[in-house]
């Protein structure tokens, strides 16, 4: 069992991290000109594509079929979940482009008391000490490595705090229920639904005009392949497979992994300065990752 959970969290670590490489290739897109719809829906696209391409040269549909027990309106559930990830997407990278990223990652890792606090109110399930002295480290080195007590305070912009609001509760949303539906289909067939789910919502608000206006050809694609396997692809894959083991409370404090990737990569990539008090909050926060392995009730 402690194998299973560790192998679990493993899994949802990596996947965090993934998604802690997109602020920085969210940022070139938007530099180049590109919009929140085109963005948001070529990522969506191309992902979908991925997955679905893994899916059939596996095989996979057909034999998730089967352990789906019967259940044939399974698929439409997990489309139905994928909406949510759709959802994140679009506030986050709204979020980021009315407000410093520093402001909007602290909105975004809000969605680690939200989860802890979904499963209180909906299972009763009291969070142990252990992670509420994780989930404590986590907030206080995301002030940290934010940059919060570095950086002059700026005029909120609302409409901004409101998308990070709204993209912290859709992923803590999409963790609670991913980790607890379709867990008998296979990652990638149960991945592929959830980013069809995305696509779909994502292209009723914004249509995918990018397809057929040159977009592609003028340098969109490349971004889009990128914000693809890293936001899309991987996460849910690796999220599918780790966070039924790890657990949706120990899986939370996992996926906390994506601010000090995404510190990392806006100082080597974006060539961003990053304080002392910045590093600091990174390593805090990777402590707080670290320590709740040590503890079997976790």
């Amino acid at each position: 069992m402690q194998g299973q959970k560790l192998r679990g969290a493993v899994a949802v670590f990596i996947g965090a991290a993934s998604f802690g490489v997109l602020s920085t290739i969210v940022k070139k897109a938007y530099a180049q000109g590109y919009s929140l719809g085109e963005v948001t829906g070529i990522q969506a696209l191309i992902g979908a594509l991925i997955l679905w391409t893994l899916v059939l040269l596996k095989g996979l549909v057909s034999s998730s079929s089967k352990n789906c027990g019967g259940k044939r309106g399974e698929w439409r559930k997990m489309i139905i979940v994928g909406t949510s990830s759709g959802i994140v997407s679009l506030s986050y990278y709204q979020c980021v482009k009315l407000l410093p990223a520093s402001i909007a990652i602290i909105l975004l890792m809000q969605y680690i008391w939200i989860s802890v606090l979904l499963e209180l109110l909906i299972f009763r399930k009291k969070p142990k000490r252990i992670q509420i002295f994780s989930i404590i480290c986590v907030l206080t080195g995301t002030s940290f490595a934010s940059g919060l007590f570095s950086s002059e305070i700026q005029a909120l912009n609302w409409h901004g705090a409101l998308y990070g609001f709204a993209a912290a509760a859709s992923y803590a949303g999409f963790l609670f229920i991913n980790g607890r539906i379709g867990n008998q289909l296979s990652p990638t067939y149960k991945s592929a639904l959830m980013v069809t789910g995305a696509c779909l919502l994502i292209f009723s608000i914004f249509p995918p005009g990018f397809i057929f206006d040159g977009s592609l050809s003028s340098g969109l694609l490349l971004p889009g392949l990128l914000l693809a396997l890293f936001g899309t692809v991987v996460p849910p894959l690796f999220f599918a497979y780790g966070m039924p083991k790890a657990g949706v409370t120990s899986g939370a404090i996992l996926s906390s992994a994506e601010l000090p990737v995404a510190v990392l990569m806006s100082y080597t990539i974006l060539r961003e300065p990053v304080s002392p008090l910045q590093w600091i909050g990174v390593i805090i926060i990777l402590a707080s990752i670290i320590l709740p392995r040590f503890s079997l009730d976790c």
